[in-house]
């Protein structure tokens, strides 16, 4: 349906104050017929004789949501938001944001762009462009900085901070706060600035809070963030146009930050960022469950309160959940919660939480002893060892003692979850929730359905993800599932890249290069080596691997037969004083040994090469886990790795690279790679087909 712009932004007359009611669904953004529509009715309430003040509201108690993403990537028609907000500005009388819900991007920018904003006390503003890889282009740095000053913006936009009102309103950003009806207080507030009397202050031309400002403040903010910046474009931006609202008049500020905000935009890392944007909501929605509800989720149990399952139950507790965590002893259940509130204690350091919110959170973990504690839990989650037998045992017993509708949940990284469903009467509830470590922290959680598990089962599982503020995956179960089995897959391919020349650290630097904070050989010195060397002798002793393979690099086996298991002994990949890393020459000699026993030659490789071979392994496998549908979209392998597995957001995920290369190259190179290793590079068929017409990813 098409919304006229007299429709997107109504008009009406309220006791001698022009009402703007903003109304273009579904979250009245700054789309088209409502940017005209603002101008149509800001045109009009200043030439009405009987208005005196302007309140903009918007409808359905929420104000601006930002830019209207249904219009990313096309051509803009009809005015712009600069344009918008100078009017407002030059608007002979006083304006009032009237803020409900969320007043993000554009929406804030829009409220400072009015004389006054009066929020209610449960709304939040912020500019969140940064998450876009662009700035606030609109003069929200030029207007915020100059209204609450530069260390405020440079927090606020740098984080992409949703900020209540009330803590809006200490920053100076918010004039007034009401835990009534916001339309009512906005307009009340209009008549009391009336009888005061004007001028009506602007934002833009306010310079209380930039003077004397130390411009070393910026040189500290980009030196202390050059690591985490590497590759992106908006932050260094950003920075620049808040120096630039304590040094230009307000005008040239504004041009400054029109300039900026164009060099994000044409800038490649944008594209990757909105496709992260677009991939992470995509992500979250499951193919095929219109119309199916989640369960209502308001208590969990979780099993192990070891460094998993204490985390798991951070996470849990800080969205408001109740916990009951189980172990075996009281002792372990007090060594657990003791890591819980050290962990704690650190969040409260660093200032990143409140010793309030703490002691609410803690308040809500119980430890337990007995199985039946989750008789009445709408959810159990465990994270025990990873052994089939010992998963069989675990939820035998949940299937004895939880109510029926409970969900029953697995945190394994690799076990296929319809057999562990297959021990109880109810598989349809089982599922797998494969949380990342530390679980407090890390963003991604692969939810991991089997055959069995019911639509409902799913929906459940990946809206209580999104409760608990995760970004969730859905995936099937295969083995390593998305993550781990591309992981796999790219692990083993840097194994024989280091038999036929490479070393460790050249790898590392080649990954690090490309974007990624860590390489995979320091990545596995920090984890020890020692645990997955346990798994690939086991693997090996019931016939699930082969060690005699031409491909099969023995290096780290070799490593932990010396006793070098990584980081915690001192030696790995590499060698360690405390936490500082040193390449080791020594597995030149190693890795030259394996190369002549498995006759392969070697000889020096460019870095390019080493990432090509490396992403084009990721790519493939990805392709054929889509094919295979165990994921139901490239782009959530882009989310899954983005959010999970360190790859740098700003090249968008490894699907995303593929596609920027162009299928065909990628495809190219899979089949240039498989006329040398045919066992090792048969080319996914998926994307076959899409290279072959021309096109990118269809799903």
């Amino acid at each position: 349906m098409t919304i006229k712009p007299e429709d997107a932004v109504r008009y009406e007359l309220r006791d001698g104050v022009a009402l703007l009611t903003i109304d273009f669904p579904p979250v009245n953004a700054f789309g088209q017929p409502m940017r005209e529509g603002m101008m149509l009715r800001l045109d009009q309430a200043v030439s009405d004789p009987v208005a005196e003040a302007i309140v903009i509201v918007g409808a359905h108690d929420r104000f601006i949501a930002g830019a209207d993403i249904r219009e990313f990537g096309k051509p803009k028609v009809g005015p712009e938001l600069h344009q918008i907000f100078e009017r407002m500005e030059q608007s002979p009388k006083p304006i009032v944001a009237a803020i409900d819900g969320h007043a993000l991007g554009g929406g804030l920018e829009c409220a400072l762009a009015a004389s006054y904003r009066v929020a209610a006390s449960r709304a939040k503003v912020g500019l969140v462009e940064i998450n876009l890889g662009l700035l606030p282009g609109a003069g929200g740095t030029q207007r915020l900085t100059r209204l609450a000053g530069p260390q405020v913006a440079l927090d606020l936009i740098l984080n992409a901070r949703h900020v209540p009102a009330p803590k809006a309103k200490d920053l100076g950003i918010i004039d007034a706060v009401t835990d009534g009806d916001v339309t009512a207080a906005a307009i009340a507030f209009a008549k009391a600035r009336l009888a005061q009397g004007g001028p009506w202050p602007l934002a833009i031309e306010r310079t209380d809070k930039i003077q004397n400002v130390d411009p070393r403040i910026f040189e500290e903010v980009r030196a202390k963030n050059a690591k985490k910046w590497t590759g992106l474009v908006a932050p260094f931006e950003i920075v620049k146009c808040i120096e630039a609202a304590t040094t230009l008049p307000p005008r040239d500020g504004l041009a400054f930050e029109r300039e900026a905000f164009k060099v994000c935009l044409e800038s490649p890392v944008r594209e990757a960022q909105i496709h992260l944007f677009f991939a992470e909501r995509a992500a979250a929605k499951v193919e095929g469950s219109d119309g199916v509800k989640p369960r209502t989720i308001k208590s969990v149990g979780i099993i192990g309160a070891g460094t998993m399952g204490g985390g798991i139950a951070m996470s849990i507790a800080n969205a408001g959940l109740e916990v009951k965590l189980l172990d075996m002893s009281q002792e372990a259940i007090d060594a657990g919660l003791a890591r819980v509130r050290k962990n704690y204690e650190t969040s409260v350091s660093r200032g990143s939480t409140t010793q309030d919110k703490v002691d609410a959170a803690l308040g809500r973990i119980d430890g337990v002893l007995d199985y039946q504690a989750f008789a009445d839990v709408d959810l159990v989650i465990e994270a025990v060892f990873e052994s089939i037998e010992v998963k069989h045992d675990v939820f035998t017993k949940l299937d004895a003692v939880c109510k029926p509708g409970a969900i029953l949940a697995s945190n394994t990284s690799a076990l296929n979850i319809d057999r562990i469903a297959e021990v109880t009467k109810r598989p349809g509830d089982v599922i797998g929730l494969h949380f990342f470590s530390p679980a407090n922290v890390m963003k991604l959680l692969e939810v991991v359905r089997g055959d069995l598990a019911s639509m409902e089962t799913v929906v459940s599982a990946m809206a209580f993800a999104k409760t608990l503020g995760k970004v969730p995956v859905l995936a099937g179960t295969c083995f390593g599932f998305i993550g781990n089995r591309i992981l796999h897959r790219y692990g083993s391919e840097a194994d024989v890249l280091l038999m036929e020349g490479a070393t460790p650290s050249q790898i590392d630097d080649a990954l690090k290069a490309f974007g990624f904070p860590m390489g995979i050989y320091l990545m596995r010195d920090m984890a020890g080596l020692d645990v997955s060397y346990r798994v690939r002798r086991n693997k090996a002793a019931v016939g699930e691997l082969d060690m005699n393979s031409i491909f099969y690099n023995p290096i780290a086996d070799r490593l932990c037969e010396d006793g070098d298991y990584g980081q915690k002994t001192g030696k790995g990949y590499y060698a360690y004083e405390g936490r500082n890393a040193t390449p080791r020459p020594e597995l030149e000699e190693k890795l030259r040994i394996i190369s002549q026993e498995k006759g392969i030659e070697r000889k020096p490789m460019t870095d390019e090469e080493i990432v090509w071979r490396i992403l084009s392994a990721m790519v493939n496998e990805g392709a054929k886990i889509v094919e295979e549908g165990y994921a139901q979209r490239a782009s959530d392998i882009d989310v899954a790795y983005a959010f999970g597995y360190g790859f740098p957001k700003y090249r968008g995920g490894p699907m995303f690279w593929a596609q920027q290369q162009g299928l065909a190259t990628v495809f190219a190179k899979v089949k240039e790679y498989e006329a040398r290793y045919p066992e090792r590079w048969k080319p996914a068929k998926h994307l076959e087909e899409r290279a072959q017409a021309g096109a990118g990813w269809n799903r």
